[in-house]
């Protein structure tokens, strides 16, 4: 027998070669499972090429290694033909493993199909040396070979399915399973060799008209490693491609649930918005008409949030809202839901068991926001107007249920705050009246429909006038003269009255200019301030600006705030009003002894009067009690050192019983009722 040698080189050469491959099958493997129609299939025909060749040019090079005392050559067309055989193979496990399941009976006949292509490809490389006699083989290696060669093409198949998913190191474990399925193939191949056996005698039949040895290796080793080296490059670089694409569709997927957050919820709370709130509304009228039941829409107006607001800043008006978002939250069921509707108003979707159920879910939330709130250790209370609209009864529709609990909830507030109130259907008539008066007020400013009446004070002591108190009127174009019982409470809730309120603080300063220069310098003109406005950032520079504007000195002006007011947040009106004292402006504590007052916050508040309240000047006569307290508050005042202003006097004896006690002016409907400035400067006496 002709004794064969190895080039050592060559056969580490074909293990590399190997080896390279069968990563080369496991990563286009994952590509395969990943894609889809046309994709899978071109992935399928370049993965068959790259692995056929990489396994047929490991056999290759392994036959290349491989040297007998003879000359060898191969044979061009079985060479090809052994390639052809090898790509097909590779195709066709490469297409198995890209299913979605493979079964035990798919495994096997993969394993039979395969194994079978690469020992066809090995054995017939190696009659293309077209060896004078045959090749004999020793048949136990020979079956050796192909039992290897069904064992490592049943592994193969087997590891790139299980494999072929992204996961963590799965490259790592894919180098792994490449060598294991290197060796095996390798193993094959040089099991089949051993199994060769060339007699004496024997020559090469291909070693003249073949191919040559010499080029041969050097060229199916760059020509492999060519096509390994693309297929893992594209395989790469489709993979970064993907998961870029996955990345970017994540970001797009996060982008739109973001999207979709914003257009269905509130910003700052976080709460379902009106959008959301009328698709939840529908859901419910859809599910009540299928199974019965009730629900009831409720609208939650927060009452004295506005001045919170105005005085503490929006930093903590938006703090707030979202204490009172949690609060409402707290204890809704998961089929209900709280929407911010918008400022501070809220609406709360209920699922019912009974109509009257409705008031006990009201009467608990407005408890809970009835606790105070402890923001930046600062202690805010609030409280809440509810209005309910129930389904069926009280709307068809989303938008006429809104509509009425809306309405419903004007009634609350108009009837005291604090309270819940459910709709009726006379309530609509209200609500659009109250819609068009808000329609109408926002207008009015601008419109010149306000104007100033005025009624004279005057000294206790005497006849002669000392100023006027300045009132306004609305001039409706249609209801005629308004007075501000009918549209300062609406003008507060909507935050008009800071507008109206310097357009008053403006007007009776000019008119107090003209009486100035008309000899009257020892007049004061007083303006009432609103809780809102007297809590709002911008009144020290109102009122600096306007005195400035008209060249009026500051004590021609006196300010009127209401014990209430001024004792809501002491603290803060203390700062307030000694700033304005520090001007010169003259400051009046308003309906004094109607509210609630520390003796020991009132001597701390720089005002030069106090204003007795008309309600208890008006029984004065017949109410001893209401006698009693008139008395009280001007030794109070007196004690104080301050000036004692009684309204409301419409008698004579109130007029007696005042001076003799002490008050130091009057006001009333005796001594002059309100006009316009000119009717007032036609009744008073010219100056002294």
């Amino acid at each position: 027998m002709l004794t064969g040698s190895y080039d050592l080189a060559l056969v580490l050469v074909s293990l590399c070669v190997a080896v390279l491959a069968s990563y080369t099958a496991l990563d286009l493997a994952g590509r395969i499972a990943r894609s889809n129609g046309w994709n899978a299939l071109l992935w399928i025909v370049g993965g068959a090429l790259a692995m056929g060749i990489g396994v047929w040019s490991m056999h290759f090079v392994g036959m290349l290694a491989f040297s007998l005392p003879i000359p060898l050559g191969y044979d061009l067309t079985l060479t090809l033909l052994s390639l052809l055989i090898a790509v097909l193979s590779s195709g066709f496990a490469l297409a198995l493993v890209g299913q979605q399941s493979l079964p035990p009976r798919r495994l096997l006949a993969g394993t039979l199909v395969m194994g079978s292509g690469i020992a066809s490809m090995h054995y017939l490389g190696m009659h293309a040396m077209l060896m004078q006699p045959g090749i004999d083989y020793n048949p136990w290696l020979f079956g050796l070979s192909l039992l290897i060669a069904a064992l490592a093409s049943g592994s193969a198949l087997w590891i790139a399915f299980r494999l072929r998913q992204s996961a963590p190191y799965v490259s790592l474990v894919r180098a792994g399973a490449a060598l294991l399925m290197g060796l095996a193939i390798v193993g094959m191949h040089y099991t089949g060799m051993a199994a060769a056996r060339f007699p004496l005698g024997s020559f090469c039949g291909a070693a003249s008209r073949g191919l040559d040895n010499n080029w041969l290796a050097i060229a199916i080793v760059l020509v492999t490693l060519a096509v390994l080296a693309i297929a893992l490059l594209t395989s790469i670089l489709d993979a970064r491609l993907e998961a870029r694409t996955a990345q970017l569709a994540d970001s797009l997927a996060q982008a739109n649930r973001e999207l979709t957050q914003l257009a269905l919820h509130d910003n700052l709370t976080r709460l379902p918005n009106r959008l959301l709130l009328e698709d939840r509304v529908g859901q419910m009228i859809a599910k009540v008409q299928r199974e019965g039941g009730y629900f009831a829409l409720m609208f939650l107006d927060l009452d004295g949030f506005k001045p919170i607001n105005d005085a503490f800043g929006h930093h903590v008006g938006d703090q707030l809202l979202r204490a009172v978002a949690g609060r409402l939250r707290d204890n809704l069921r998961g089929e209900d839901t709280l929407a911010r509707i918008g400022g501070d108003e809220f609406a709360l979707l209920v699922a019912l068991k009974a109509p009257e159920d409705a008031a006990a879910v009201a009467s608990q939330q407005i408890t809970r926001l009835a606790q105070p709130f402890l923001l930046n250790e600062q202690e805010l209370r609030i409280s809440g107007s509810v209005g309910i609209a129930l389904y069926p009864g009280d709307g068809a529709s989303h938008q006429e249920l809104l509509i009425n609990a809306d309405a419903a909830m004007y009634h609350a507030k108009g009837s005291g705050k604090n309270a819940y109130s459910f709709f009726e259907h006379s309530m609509n008539t209200n609500a659009r009246n109250h819609l068009l008066m808000l329609q109408d007020l926002r207008v009015a400013l601008e419109r010149g429909e306000f104007v100033l009446h005025y009624q004279p004070k005057f000294a206790a002591s005497g006849e002669q006038p000392i100023g006027a108190e300045a009132l306004l009127r609305w001039q409706h174009p249609r209801r005629g003269l308004l007075l501000p019982d009918e549209f300062i409470g609406l003008a507060e809730r909507t935050g008009l009255i800071i507008g109206i309120g310097e357009w008053v603080l403006d007007e009776a300063c000019r008119q107090m200019r003209q009486w100035y220069l008309a000899g009257h310098r020892h007049w004061r003109v007083a303006v009432n301030l609103s809780a809102v406005q007297f809590s709002h950032a911008g009144l020290l520079e109102c009122v600096a600006a306007t005195l400035r504007r008209h060249a009026l000195p500051a004590n021609c002006l006196t300010l009127e705030i209401t014990e209430t007011t001024a004792m809501r947040d002491a603290d803060s009106s203390l700062a307030i009003l000694g700033k304005l004292a520090e001007m010169g402006v003259d400051l009046s504590i308003d309906d004094f002894g109607t509210g609630y007052s520390s003796l020991l916050y009132l001597k701390r508040l720089p005002a030069n009067e106090l204003k007795i309240d008309r309600g208890f000047v008006r029984d004065l006569e017949q109410d001893s009690d209401d006698a009693a307290i008139v008395s009280a508050i001007v030794a109070l005042g007196q004690a104080l050192d301050l000036r004692i202003v009684a309204e409301g006097v419409e008698t004579s004896g109130q007029r007696t019983f005042l001076t003799q006690l002490g008050c130091d002016s009057l006001q009333g409907y005796l001594l002059g009722q309100p006009g316009p400035a000119e009717q007032m400067a036609q009744r008073l006496p010219p100056p002294a």
